[in-house]
């Protein structure tokens, strides 16, 4: 790709999510605006209630709207930033706009940018110019990149830029700065724990200054909720994230299909079989999946989503390369993202910018970046559009059986494709020996090897 046409994707890029940006996105962009707000007017700690027993649940509202908080902190913190920016430029009238449907997501596409310059500096000293403005400008352009951001409103992009900077760090040799990242990604969104064994196989076996990297950032993070007397509180609200009683969240993965399938065998005997499989699908309760007889799907999923990690980490465990650590982490989140229950519509997404790293090193992972970025795309349009009020929403019965459900079939495929080229790529010498290529950003001259 010449710098010419590089620019123009840029620009392509940045044109696209400034029309995306005034979009009222989904039911969670109002959630976020709760937060915003309050996190704009008082210390974060106390968001998540203080004290009591049992723990205090807070509740916050604003604009008519009311939601707890069960995110960690640091998403928190940027929420608040862009709160506070948001309560200057309006006079301190903090008014439910449009204006505000921007500035909510301001920090969420600020780490894009920082994300593309992380993508097109580490792709660059490994494998050249054309390769980095390759990868740079396949994310910037991405679709699903832009409607899960720009246009929805979700703040995955807060947590996938530390954690692909803890890869980056990791395999560059900054053990203590690869932890206090990925420690940082895991306190802005709960799903980057699926991210922390990629990062604990590039630095290994030199734990010890990435654990240390880790705990630094975590006390600096967590110390204001601690000082407020809010943690116990905290780690309640955190936990509730584990207890939705969801079989899947409207994410096209195995579990959707299950529920699928389970919904139309308990509507044949009443509406038919053609009726019952043909009818749009919905969201199937956990609990009545046991109610009727069903094994656990929580306890199902997490064995399932165990097995492929293992086996993922296993296969991967001499891996040093930064593409092949990439695609690790993308196949973990797949993995954890396909095969458990309570996954909602979004968390894919961060195997987007992971295939996409992965890709700018090591051409087999393009077709699972471009398979898995379709997936992200489509699941999100057929549910939503491009936002509330905004529409254009694929109609999910285009293919006769619900078009969610087709798209779940096909997840459950891409992720087995993405095993055997992940197998594939790690079975080949080259791809296991420690880069020889020089650190980004590059090593003083003087570190010493821990």
């Amino acid at each position: 790709m010449s710098r010419t046409t590089f620019a123009v994707a840029l620009a392509a890029g940045l044109l696209l999510r400034a029309a995306a940006l005034s979009s009222a996105g989904t039911g969670d962009l109002t959630v976020f605006k709760i937060w915003m707000f309050n996190a704009a007017r008082e210390p974060i700690g106390g968001l998540y209630g203080v004290g009591g027993s049992p723990p205090e649940r807070r509740i916050l509202e604003f604009a008519g709207a009311e939601a707890p908080v069960d995110y960690p902190p640091l998403s928190l913190y940027e929420l608040g930033v862009a709160g506070r920016l948001y309560r200057l430029w309006s006079h301190r009238r903090f008014p439910n706009t449009t204006a505000l449907n921007v500035f909510v997501k301001l920090p969420s596409v600020a780490a894009e940018a920082a994300l593309v310059w992380l993508l097109f500096g580490s792709v660059r000293v490994r494998s050249g110019d054309a390769a980095a403005r390759w990868t740079a400008a396949t994310y910037w352009l991405n679709p699903a990149a832009i409607i899960t951001i720009s246009a929805l409103g979700y703040v995955d992009a807060l947590y996938v830029l530390p954690a692909a900077a803890a890869i980056v760090a990791a395999v560059s040799g900054y053990r203590a700065l690869a932890g206090g990242l990925i420690a940082a990604a895991v306190l802005t969104k709960a799903q980057a724990i699926f991210i922390v064994p990629a990062v604990a196989i590039a630095v290994w076996p030199n734990l010890v200054p990435a654990a240390v990297g880790a705990a630094t950032a975590t006390v600096a993070i967590v110390l204001p909720v601690v000082l407020a007397g809010a943690f116990v509180n905290m780690a309640q609200a955190l936990s509730r994230l584990a207890q939705h009683d969801m079989l899947s969240a409207n994410a096209c993965n195995l579990w959707w299909i299950i529920g699928y399938l389970v919904r139309a065998k308990a509507s044949m005997h009443d509406l038919g079989a053609w009726t019952a499989f043909t009818m749009p699908t919905r969201i199937l309760g956990i609990s009545r999946m046991i109610e009727i007889g069903y094994p656990n799907p929580r306890l199902v999923g997490i064995a399932l989503t165990s097995t492929a990690a293992a086996w993922a980490l296993w296969t991967a465990r001499r891996a040093r390369d930064l593409s092949l650590v990439a695609a690790l982490a993308a196949f973990l989140v797949h993995a954890y993202a396909t095969l458990s229950a309570q996954v909602h519509e979004n968390h894919l997404f961060a195997a987007v910018p992971l295939l996409v790293l992965a890709s700018g090193g090591r051409r087999e992972f393009r077709s699972i970046a471009i398979a898995v970025s379709a997936i992200v795309a489509l699941n999100l349009n057929m549910f939503y559009g491009f936002g509330n009020g905004v529409g254009y929403a694929l109609p999910r019965g285009i293919t006769i059986v619900d078009a969610t459900v087709v798209l779940a079939v096909v997840n459950c495929a891409a992720l087995w494709r993405h095993a055997r080229t992940f197998r594939l790529a790690c079975s080949t010498a080259d791809a296991l020996r420690p880069a020889s290529a020089p650190a980004f950003p590059p090593t003083p001259a003087d570190r010493t090897g821990s």
